[in-house]
């Protein structure tokens, strides 16, 4: 029950095949901004055709499958249950009940019914079952796409970076994008400081639910033979002491750093740049070209 190794969110993992781990990573910081960033106030047309696009770029990147395959799978259920719920919860057509209405609202309503719906079902019956009538609207299911996409752009592209990029060369990209910061004396080195132990923690929240999880099993706690009310007790109880043990890693973390009292952060050291070959050219070359067209696209194509 190794979850560290099955499930790497938000890990560097060790390789040299991908293609993904040649590319600069101050490019890969603009590439991941146009995924969590595009998508806002963009069409359902745009959110579709990112996902298509990480999905392409998954599958090719090279990475070994069993590094990506169970955390693209539990993604994309994730993203499909929210989405699903997020449909069927906003088929309900809005209330007509409002006190001050258009005399004419009601025929427009008439007219105007059959466009407002993707589907519909009339009432039926299955075996000795009764089902009503059903409605899907369009705005139901363009909520559904919305959320979805949303969910499996942000969390895909955000975990491709972090398994094929080291921590410290995702500092360095935005040190270099916030060098003229620095000109108004604001205290970046504290603020990528507090982002690189973010970065570190991660593994540290994946380690401590393992270890919950194990502990859990070791115990063969029979639920069924709990009942209703001690198994939601205890699942409970299991949620607290996560997060106490997390909460104690972040004391723990705490009082080292007061410990040393002072801190430095050198930037330089962790400087990724090396010298350019064939490859690193080509990739960079054609990622600043998918840059570009993105934006492109996403200004002809994108808008809402």
């Amino acid at each position: 029950m190794n979850f560290l190794t099955k499930f790497p969110i938000g890990q560097y993992v060790h390789g040299d095949k991908s293609w993904l781990r040649i590319i600069d990573s101050r490019l890969k910081i603009i590439l991941l901004s146009i995924f969590l960033v595009t998508p806002i106030w963009a069409g359902p047309l745009w959110r579709l055709n990112l996902v298509i696009c990480l999905v392409v770029i998954t599958f090719t990147s090279l990475i070994p499958i069993k590094v990506w395959w169970r955390t693209f799978v539990l993604v994309s259920l994730l993203a499909l249950f929210v989405g699903m719920l997020s449909t069927f919860v906003a088929t309900n057509p809005p209330s007509l009940e409002i006190p001050i209405r258009d005399p004419n609202e009601l025929d427009v309503f008439v007219i105007n019914k059959n466009n407002w719906n993707l589907i519909e079902l009339d009432s039926f019956r299955f075996g000795f079952l009764k089902l009503g009538s059903y409605s899907l609207s369009y705005k139901a299911f363009e909520l559904g796409i919305k959320t979805s996409t949303l969910i499996f752009t942000v969390i895909q592209s955000v975990n491709l970076i972090l398994i094929t990029t080291l921590k410290e060369d995702l500092i360095w990209a935005l040190s270099w994008y916030m060098k003229p910061l620095r000109k108004l004396n604001l205290p970046i080195d504290k603020w990528l400081f507090q982002l690189l132990l973010s970065l570190r923690f991660i593994p540290l929240v994946q380690e401590e639910f393992q270890n919950i999880l194990k502990s859990a099993s070791v115990r063969s706690i029979n639920l069924r033979k709990l009942g209703l009310k001690k198994s939601i007790n205890t699942l409970f109880d299991i949620v607290e002491r996560l997060f106490l043990n997390i909460f104690l890693r972040i004391d723990q973390g705490a009082e080292t750093l007061l410990a040393k009292r002072s801190f430095s952060l050198k930037i330089d050291r962790y400087n990724p740049i090396k010298r350019p070959n064939l490859s690193s050219l080509i990739f960079n070359s054609l990622s600043i070209c998918f840059i570009f067209l993105a934006i492109f696209l996403r200004k002809q194509y994108g808008a809402l």
